[in-house]
Protein backbone atom coordinates (compact mmCIF):
# COMPACT_ATOMS: atom_id res chain seq x y z
CA UNK A 1 0.00 0.00 0.00
CA UNK A 2 1.42 3.19 -0.75
CA UNK A 3 2.59 5.99 1.69
CA UNK A 4 4.01 8.85 2.67
CA UNK A 5 6.96 9.21 1.15
CA UNK A 6 6.53 6.57 -1.80
CA UNK A 7 6.09 8.65 -5.20
CA UNK A 8 2.60 8.35 -6.77
CA UNK A 9 2.42 4.94 -9.58
CA UNK A 10 3.02 5.44 -12.99
CA UNK A 11 -0.27 5.05 -14.26
CA UNK A 12 -2.46 7.17 -17.42
CA UNK A 13 -5.75 8.37 -16.02
CA UNK A 14 -8.37 10.42 -18.26
CA UNK A 15 -10.10 13.31 -18.32
CA UNK A 16 -12.99 14.71 -20.21
CA UNK A 17 -12.79 17.56 -21.84
CA UNK A 18 -15.22 19.78 -22.78
CA UNK A 19 -13.09 22.58 -24.63
CA UNK A 20 -10.80 22.14 -26.46
CA UNK A 21 -7.44 23.53 -25.89
CA UNK A 22 -3.80 23.47 -24.50
CA UNK A 23 -3.27 20.58 -26.02
CA UNK A 24 -6.57 18.82 -25.01
CA UNK A 25 -8.91 17.63 -27.78
CA UNK A 26 -12.66 17.34 -26.71
CA UNK A 27 -13.48 14.72 -24.88
CA UNK A 28 -11.38 12.00 -23.13
CA UNK A 29 -7.45 12.84 -22.44
CA UNK A 30 -4.95 10.81 -20.93
CA UNK A 31 -3.64 12.51 -18.07
CA UNK A 32 0.23 10.72 -17.19
CA UNK A 33 0.09 11.01 -13.78
CA UNK A 34 3.91 11.31 -13.41
CA UNK A 35 4.39 13.92 -16.04
CA UNK A 36 1.13 15.88 -14.48
CA UNK A 37 2.22 15.95 -10.95
CA UNK A 38 5.91 16.79 -11.95
CA UNK A 39 6.90 19.89 -9.88
CA UNK A 40 3.56 20.93 -8.56
CA UNK A 41 1.52 20.73 -5.12
CA UNK A 42 -1.67 18.62 -5.62
CA UNK A 43 -4.28 18.44 -3.48
CA UNK A 44 -5.90 14.49 -4.53
CA UNK A 45 -8.88 12.78 -3.24
CA UNK A 46 -10.33 9.71 -4.35
CA UNK A 47 -13.72 7.82 -3.33
CA UNK A 48 -15.71 4.80 -4.65
CA UNK A 49 -17.64 6.35 -7.47
CA UNK A 50 -19.40 9.12 -9.17
CA UNK A 51 -22.59 10.38 -8.41
CA UNK A 52 -22.79 8.22 -4.99
CA UNK A 53 -24.50 9.85 -2.21
CA UNK A 54 -21.51 10.66 -0.24
CA UNK A 55 -19.22 11.67 -2.94
CA UNK A 56 -21.78 13.90 -4.42
CA UNK A 57 -23.23 15.59 -1.20
CA UNK A 58 -19.92 15.90 0.75
CA UNK A 59 -16.73 14.86 -0.51
CA UNK A 60 -16.51 16.84 -3.68
CA UNK A 61 -18.69 19.65 -3.36
CA UNK A 62 -16.21 20.40 0.03
CA UNK A 63 -13.09 20.67 -2.24
CA UNK A 64 -15.12 22.92 -4.61
CA UNK A 65 -15.80 25.53 -2.40
CA UNK A 66 -12.29 25.44 -0.82
CA UNK A 67 -10.24 25.49 -4.03
CA UNK A 68 -9.46 29.61 -3.06
CA UNK A 69 -8.14 28.33 0.47
CA UNK A 70 -6.10 25.63 -1.32
CA UNK A 71 -4.62 27.82 -3.99
CA UNK A 72 -3.68 30.42 -1.15
CA UNK A 73 -1.86 27.51 1.26
CA UNK A 74 0.18 26.78 -2.07
CA UNK A 75 -1.69 24.03 -4.21
CA UNK A 76 -1.46 24.17 -7.53
CA UNK A 77 -4.20 21.53 -8.57
CA UNK A 78 -6.81 19.74 -6.82
CA UNK A 79 -7.36 16.17 -8.34
CA UNK A 80 -10.61 13.59 -7.79
CA UNK A 81 -9.70 10.16 -8.90
CA UNK A 82 -12.85 7.46 -9.20
CA UNK A 83 -13.04 4.17 -11.05
CA UNK A 84 -15.16 5.40 -13.43
CA UNK A 85 -14.95 6.20 -17.54
CA UNK A 86 -14.47 9.73 -18.75
CA UNK A 87 -17.60 10.03 -19.64
CA UNK A 88 -19.67 9.79 -16.37
CA UNK A 89 -16.34 11.43 -14.99
CA UNK A 90 -17.56 14.21 -17.39
CA UNK A 91 -20.93 14.27 -17.02
CA UNK A 92 -20.28 14.84 -12.88
CA UNK A 93 -18.17 17.22 -13.20
CA UNK A 94 -21.02 19.27 -15.24
CA UNK A 95 -23.16 18.64 -12.03
CA UNK A 96 -20.73 19.58 -9.43
CA UNK A 97 -19.19 22.88 -11.19
CA UNK A 98 -15.79 21.65 -11.09
CA UNK A 99 -14.62 23.28 -13.93
CA UNK A 100 -11.29 24.91 -13.22
CA UNK A 101 -11.66 23.94 -9.79
CA UNK A 102 -11.38 20.21 -9.56
CA UNK A 103 -10.20 17.77 -12.13
CA UNK A 104 -12.40 15.15 -12.36
CA UNK A 105 -9.69 12.24 -13.67
CA UNK A 106 -11.11 8.95 -14.50
CA UNK A 107 -9.27 5.47 -13.53
CA UNK A 108 -12.00 3.21 -15.54
CA UNK A 109 -10.06 -0.07 -15.01
CA UNK A 110 -8.71 0.85 -11.94
CA UNK A 111 -4.66 0.77 -12.39
CA UNK A 112 -3.83 3.50 -10.95
CA UNK A 113 -6.34 2.37 -7.63
CA UNK A 114 -4.35 -0.94 -7.88
CA UNK A 115 -1.07 0.21 -7.49
CA UNK A 116 -1.94 2.26 -4.50
CA UNK A 117 -3.36 -1.17 -3.09
CA UNK A 118 -6.22 1.05 -2.33
CA UNK A 119 -8.64 -0.91 -3.44
CA UNK A 120 -12.56 -1.50 -2.26
CA UNK A 121 -14.22 -4.24 -3.06
CA UNK A 122 -17.87 -3.59 -3.67
CA UNK A 123 -18.86 -6.49 -5.77
CA UNK A 124 -21.50 -7.24 -3.59
CA UNK A 125 -23.22 -4.28 -3.73
CA UNK A 126 -23.06 -5.07 -7.78
CA UNK A 127 -20.26 -2.36 -7.81
CA UNK A 128 -17.23 -4.49 -8.61
CA UNK A 129 -13.86 -3.34 -7.93
CA UNK A 130 -13.33 -0.02 -6.88
CA UNK A 131 -10.90 3.03 -5.01
CA UNK A 132 -11.24 3.24 -1.39
CA UNK A 133 -12.11 6.57 -0.08
CA UNK A 134 -8.68 8.59 0.88
CA UNK A 135 -6.76 12.10 0.20
CA UNK A 136 -3.29 13.07 0.15
CA UNK A 137 -1.16 16.21 -0.40
CA UNK A 138 1.04 15.23 -3.25
CA UNK A 139 4.69 17.23 -3.29
CA UNK A 140 6.49 16.84 -7.08
CA UNK A 141 4.76 13.56 -7.79
CA UNK A 142 5.91 11.80 -4.12
CA UNK A 143 2.76 11.69 -1.14
CA UNK A 144 3.59 14.07 1.93
CA UNK A 145 0.31 13.32 3.69
CA UNK A 146 -2.39 10.24 3.37
CA UNK A 147 -5.72 9.83 4.97
CA UNK A 148 -7.05 6.97 4.61
CA UNK A 149 -10.96 6.10 5.61
CA UNK A 150 -12.19 3.23 7.25
CA UNK A 151 -14.98 0.82 5.69
CA UNK A 152 -18.07 3.03 5.38
CA UNK A 153 -16.10 6.28 6.74
CA UNK A 154 -16.00 9.88 5.89
CA UNK A 155 -14.02 11.95 8.47
CA UNK A 156 -10.28 12.20 7.63
CA UNK A 157 -10.72 12.77 3.52
CA UNK A 158 -12.69 15.47 3.47
CA UNK A 159 -11.20 19.27 2.12
CA UNK A 160 -11.29 20.70 6.09
CA UNK A 161 -8.77 17.77 7.20
CA UNK A 162 -6.27 17.92 4.19
CA UNK A 163 -6.23 21.69 4.09
CA UNK A 164 -5.01 21.95 7.47
CA UNK A 165 -2.33 19.41 6.80
CA UNK A 166 -1.93 21.65 3.69
CA UNK A 167 -1.30 24.82 6.10
CA UNK A 168 0.51 23.08 8.84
Amino acid sequence: MIKVGDTLPAATLMEYSEVEGGGCSIGPNPVDVAKASAGKTIALFALPGAYTPTCSAKHVPGYVESVDAFKAAGVDEIWCVSVNDAFVMGAWARDQKTQGKVRMLADGSADFTKATGLTLDLTSRGMGLRSNRYSMLVRDGKVATLNIEGPGKFEVSDAATLLSQTRA
